[in-house]
């Protein structure tokens, strides 16, 4: 799976995993070998758990904390090396150079009205229909993060979903 950082209004994980070179609204051009890990699938899934509750949606940035900061941080965490400097050049150069840009591009975050997978609370945790999410008092940053994975050989994205106590 490919594991990407968006935004959305909500102070919830922005995390969402998606079949590799498929993520829906973007092309894929490339990819960039970051280096290997040993790591039981079990210990990565709740490595990226915990990773994915410091990346909400409602503080994503496109200048100071986008995709490619989510990759940079990830890679940087479990190998020890970041991405190559190139992929998040544009990023860097336009906060340096904010004041220059349109008022528009310098809002503090990227405001856009996700679409959530709501699972099933029983059985394999499969996915139902998409609908948009209204934030309710459970949505808040003291919860459990539980990454729902879609259906095998599926082209739907996955978010990370926020369980009770």
């Amino acid at each position: 799976m490919e594991y990407r950082y968006g935004a959305h209004d909500f102070p919830i994980s922005g995390v969402f995993e998606v079949e590799p070179k498929s993520c829906p609204g973007f092309i894929y051009r490339c990819s960039v070998p970051l280096g290997h890990i040993k790591m039981p699938p079990s210990e990565f899934q709740a490595f990226l758990e915990n990773v994915a509750s410091e990346y909400h949606g409602d503080t994503y940035h496109l200048f100071s904390k986008n995709c490619n900061h989510f990759t940079d941080d990830i890679a940087q965490r479990l190998t020890r090396k970041g991405i190559p400097g190139w992929v998040n050049r544009l990023a860097r150069v336009c906060a340096f150079c904010s004041c220059l840009l349109p008022e528009s591009l310098q809002v503090t975050t990227v405001k856009q009205l996700p679409e959530y997978h709501h699972c099933t609370e029983e059985g394999s945790g499969s996915m139902s229909s998409t609908t948009p999410h209204e934030p309710t008092e459970s949505d808040d940053g003291d919860q459990d993060k539980h990454l729902l994975s879609p259906p095998v050989g599926s082209r739907e994205v996955a978010f990370i979903r926020e369980a009770q106590r």
